[in-house]
């Protein structure tokens, strides 16, 4: 496969954490299954997002779209990815590197979180 999304979640000390994450990644791919879809953090639990657009890059990857698995734009996005996305970009001036907003900013995504909120409470 020559193009690659990258979920890319914060990350956390408990390894249970990250099971929801999987299970995205696992659904993404069901629905994708022309891309490598493929998981990252930024911190506490592996693989880095640099490593593995390595990995990715090293299957002969050319293309790869960062998916930030947040709920808002907040510092990490704002500054950290930013500037993830240039070291890797300089690590491999070949491969396209994008991103989009983060999975919390989305309408569906919000309209999908409160129809689960107002269900935790049957009328």
């Amino acid at each position: 496969m020559e193009r690659a999304l990258i979920l890319f979640a914060h990350g956390a000390r408990a390894a249970s954490w990250a099971e929801p994450f999987q299970r995205l990644r696992d659904l993404t791919a069901q629905q994708r299954p022309d891309l490598a879809v493929s998981l990252a953090f930024l911190e506490l639990m592996t693989p880095s997002l640099p490593d593995e657009a390595a990995a990715l890059v090293a299957r002969g990857v050319r293309e790869i779209v960062v998916v930030p698995i947040f709920l808002g734009q907040g510092g990490h996005l704002l500054r950290d990815l930013p500037r993830l996305l240039d070291e890797l970009r300089a690590a491999h001036p070949t491969v396209a590197m994008s991103t989009v907003p983060a999975v919390g900013e989305d309408p569906a995504v919000l309209a999908a979180m409160a129809a689960y909120c107002t269900a935790a409470l049957p009328i």
